[in-house]
């Protein structure tokens, strides 16, 4: 079973690409859509984005349409999902509290792969302990990114957001999201799959995975986000108790653009001067920590 949300389409395009070798192979691949009851609606508005972010953050699920299973056992789920806010999407993370979709996990080999601008460990991290606690067995995992450079691909996402346009913005711009030979190279991974599908024996995939390049970890994003998911959760928790909540979205949506474009590169300049030069093993640890799956 492929599962996965989508709003402007991509991940559906991800997942069909993915599992066109099992589908060519003769495997069964039942592909799910999940439908929050309220629609998170494409392409968004400015107001409507950042008003997601505090439940986003903290996890506070919104409820699906009815999820339809035409088995109660699978060979294998592929979960795919996208990172809002450095953060398991609010429909990524309903469907895991889903309590059909977690009887369907118990036991359960699970693929997952997502497809975000660049940051999504935080949210990896989340959806790695939801499916351990729902006693799923996360045996791969896919990290599908925009690899244009952070202050540009934050741009370009969201002229494409805020418009639905996913196109060159003034023709300078690359397009945003994930580039589309990325997601026909996701049938490579999908082959990859396919021999440890045959065979029932998972335990070497995910080095399988990272011998293609199905992730990579840059120090400087790993940096960033390792500072910003602190920052993130602090404003969710305040702006959760605000009554007036639009005002401080408003505040934190301007705290976000000085951040990315003048705070972290002092962040960072200030780290490869002082701290990076004398923390070689502790990065190296912590990389491998996003690069595997246990």
């Amino acid at each position: 079973m492929a599962i996965y949300y989508t709003q402007s389409g991509q991940l559906g395009e991800i997942i069909n690409s993915f599992t066109a070798p099992l589908i060519e192979a003769g495997a069964t691949v039942e592909k799910v859509l999940i439908k929050p009851l309220k629609n998170y609606d494409f392409p968004w508005t400015g107001s409507r984005f950042f008003s997601v972010m505090p439940d986003c953050v903290l996890s506070v699920p919104t409820e699906l349409e009815p999820i339809v299973l035409k088995e109660t056992t699978y060979d294998l789920i592929i979960l795919g999902y996208q990172p809002w806010f450095l953060s398991p999407s609010i429909p990524a993370n309903s469907l895991l509290n889903n309590a059909t979709f977690k009887n369907a996990l118990k036991g359960t080999p699970v693929i997952t792969i997502s497809a975000g601008r660049n940051m999504w460990l935080n949210a990896f991290d989340r959806i790695r302990k939801s499916l351990k606690d729902a006693g799923a067995n996360l045996v791969g995992n896919i990290a599908l990114v925009d690899k244009h450079a952070n202050p540009i691909s934050f741009i370009t996402i969201f002229y494409w957001m805020l418009t639905g346009k996913r196109d060159r913005y003034l023709n300078i711009f690359p397009k945003p999201g994930v580039a589309d030979e990325d997601i026909s190279n996701t049938k490579v991974f999908g082959d990859t799959v396919l021999g440890h599908l045959k065979t029932g024996e998972w335990d070497n995939l995910q080095g399988e995975l990272l011998q293609q390049k199905a992730v990579v970890v840059k120090y400087p994003l790993m940096f960033i986000e390792g500072k910003a998911k602190i920052i993130f959760a602090i404003w969710a928790k305040f702006i959760s108790k605000r009554k007036n909540k639009t005002a401080w979205l408003s505040a934190f949506k301007y705290y976000l653009f000085v951040a990315l474009f003048l705070g972290a590169p002092v962040l960072l300049t200030l780290d490869a001067i002082f701290i990076r030069p004398f923390s070689s093993k502790r990065i190296k640890n912590k990389k491998q920590h996003y690069l595997q799956v246990i």
